[in-house]
């Protein structure tokens, strides 16, 4: 049985819902982001179990196929640019649709409806908060980051990041704490 599971945006979470499975005794085959496969169909009340301990853990269940899709659309964008999963010789349209089985321009309309922004904008946040993360780390300097993340030059990155937070990516980096968004939450 394979469900759908809102809000996993990295390997902890991958953990947490491992962790949670072996807890209540779910065996299961698969585990990715956004996904996981059982090996058996849970009871009534496994299933509410689970439903409830993913709650409490910040994680939903999807159930219908929009939400699933558009689950699908974010954990695909999350892994082209956080993890660098997807080949960067072709357009990011064309892997999306490749890996959702949609039409891009469907996905690109059903994404918009629901998420009230465009998959370019939800991209473009998630490449900030890379940047972000990126410049908090201090172990690239702006030219390799702008490289590592498709940008065209510092400048194009620049430009973005400024529009987006409001400030330099040099200011930024300046300011005690720095401001991460959590991913789960752009």
């Amino acid at each position: 049985m394979q469900l759908y599971i809102k809000n996993m945006v990295c390997d902890r979470c991958i953990a947490a819902i491992t962790k949670l499975l072996d807890d209540l005794k779910l065996p299961f085959t698969g585990l990715q982001l956004g996904e996981v496969i059982l090996l058996k169909t849970p009871s009534v009340d496994q299933m509410k179990n689970l439903e409830i301990r993913l709650n409490g853990l910040g994680f939903e269940i999807l159930g219908n196929e929009i939400t699933r899709i558009i689950e699908k659309i974010k954990t695909v964008i999350i892994k082209y640019v956080h993890y660098g999963i997807g080949d960067k010789k072709y357009k990011f349209s064309n892997l999306l649709a490749s890996k959702v089985h949609k039409d891009y321009s469907y996905l690109s309309k059903l994404f918009s409806e629901t998420e009230g922004i465009t998959i370019e904008k939800y991209m473009i946040n998630q490449k900030i908060e890379k940047v972000k993360e990126l410049i908090v780390y201090d172990e690239l300097n702006l030219t390799d980051i702008a490289y590592q993340l498709g940008y065209s030059s510092v400048a194009h990155l620049s430009s973005q990041f400024k529009k987006t937070t409001g400030l330099s990516p040099t200011h930024f980096k300046k300011i005690p704490g720095n401001r991460r968004k959590a991913l789960d939450s752009l």
